[in-house]
């Protein structure tokens, strides 16, 4: 497998999976520490209140990922943390953790690439506002992220607006499972409305006051590969209907100015609508295609689904009358995610011809397994093979014409794996939470491997 020379290859993390340092140097709470303070919502009653303790051991960790011969290193700035309160006065030791954190990471070869936002709402902002339910929080958001690229922006060159707004909106709105912790079949609709729009507001500030030559800001959204359960045309289109739902919901806007039509007309009312101004906006405010992509599954029609596989379908599971399901000879990781590499060329190629192939960078892909330390080694094979069937999975889809640009590997290491705890293992790197010793796994060695020979 042999890649472009400029093809990036990077790891990601998120800032409350490890940082840890929970309320400290003025950090405020989000509302995962409140979430996490509810017995029963996280497995073991876990929290990210130490999780890696990179805040203390930053410098160890980018001398890892050195080590590892990485071009880029994803990570995430805690909103609350900068702003304690979500907004008003700066938080000078916060800016301080996260300058020094850029700088260690150029002063070793490693570009930045800075996530504004990876699910830690500041908590007041939940409080006094009701977070993303509230357009208030738009203009709070526009307000921490020129706070970051006033601090940060004359070296950081690459910007993610918002991880995931799938499952702000479907996971901490829609089930409740993740924070902060809500049940509703419509505020999923209305949250999701509100985070396309403070992801463009937050692009036209960029474009016009801190861009620079050579930098980019987008947004990264999830998706799995639906395919077909049947040839039947009503399979076909529950399908497409799925991956409408799952991520036309927040890239139609971006790519081509509004909502699915499916959507529209399936949910009437209940989607909110985009002014004209708005639609204006939004339409072409991405640089580039950020893609986290783990599993596939079959999709079929059914209109007696009710409430069930609302975590994959992509949105609220009766306004689709789509049924998921796998196949028994697939294998499966940790998670119960299925292992299907095709799904992910699949999905490439769809996206390049749904969106007029637009630059792509995988910013996540990964597998959780049951690691353990055996001799002194972690032998995760399966990791590993997983890692090596995706990205000639990226071979292939280049081949096919598709513009991707990069793959960062999820994650750097073991960290809280939000309502899992510390239970699910994606890391590269093995991580013991009591002594918090990084091990490399197998897969980190590997990927360290394939990624110097991508350089020679």
């Amino acid at each position: 497998m042999t890649f472009d020379k400029n093809f990036v290859w990077g790891c990601a993390t998120s800032s409350y999976q490890i940082e840890g340092a929970h309320n400290i140097d003025g950090k405020g709470p989000s509302i995962w520490d409140a979430f996490c303070s509810i017995p029963g919502k996280i497995n073991d009653n876990d929290n990210g209140n130490v999780a890696n303790d990179h805040y203390h051991r930053f410098k160890d960790d980018v001398k890892i990922l050195k080590d590892m011969g990485v071009d880029a290193y994803r990570f995430s700035i805690s909103w609350a943390r900068i702003l304690p309160d979500g907004k008003g006065e700066v938080n000078k030791k916060g800016i301080e953790f996260y300058n020094n954190l850029i700088d260690e990471l150029l002063k070793n070869g490693i570009k930045p690439w800075v996530t504004l936002y990876h699910w830690d709402l500041p908590l007041a902002l939940q409080l006094e506002h009701s977070g993303w339910l509230s357009r208030d929080t738009i203009k709070h958001f526009v307000h921490y992220a020129e706070t970051c690229f006033k601090h940060f922006g004359d070296r950081v060159d690459n910007w993610i607006t918002f991880n995931e707004p799938w499952v702000v909106a479907i996971l901490g709105h829609g089930v409740g499972v993740f924070a902060p912790g809500r049940v509703s079949k419509s505020e999923p609709y209305l949250v999701a409305h509100h985070l396309i729009l403070a992801h463009a507001e937050t692009v036209k500030l960029y474009r016009e006051n801190y861009q620079r030559d050579g930098s980019v800001i987008g947004i990264s959204n999830n998706c799995d590969w639906r395919e077909p359960l049947t040839n039947k045309v009503e399979d076909v289109e529950a399908a497409q209907r799925s991956l409408e739902f799952f991520l036309g919901w927040f890239a139609d806007p971006i790519y081509l100015g509004d909502y699915p039509k499916v959507m529209k007309e399936r949910l009437g009312e209940r989607l909110p609508k985009f002014t004209l101004e708005e639609k204006k906006l939004i339409k072409g405010s991405s640089d580039f295609f950020g893609l986290n992509h783990y599993t596939t599954m079959y999709a079929s029609h059914d209109v007696s689904v009710d409430g069930q596989n609302v975590y994959g379908n992509g949105g609220i599971s009766e306004d689709q009358d789509v049924a998921l399901s796998v196949s028994p000879d697939w294998k499966f990781s940790d998670m119960k995610w299925a292992v299907v590499p095709w799904g992910l060329r699949k999905l490439l190629n769809w996206i390049k011809e749904r969106y007029a192939n637009p630059d792509v960078y995988i910013t996540e892909n990964g597998y959780a397994d049951k690691d353990c330390i055996i001799n002194g080694e972690i032998d995760d094979q399966d990791r590993l093979e997983y890692h090596s069937e995706y990205i000639e999975a990226c071979r292939a889809s280049i081949a096919d014409g598709v513009n991707l640009r990069g793959y960062f590997a999820w994650s750097f290491m073991d960290n809280f794996e939000w309502a899992h705890g510390f239970s699910k293992r994606f890391g590269l790197y093995y991580v013991d939470f009591n002594t918090l010793e990084r091990v490399p796994k197998n897969s980190a060695k590997w990927y360290a491997a394939f990624i110097k020979k991508q350089k020679l």
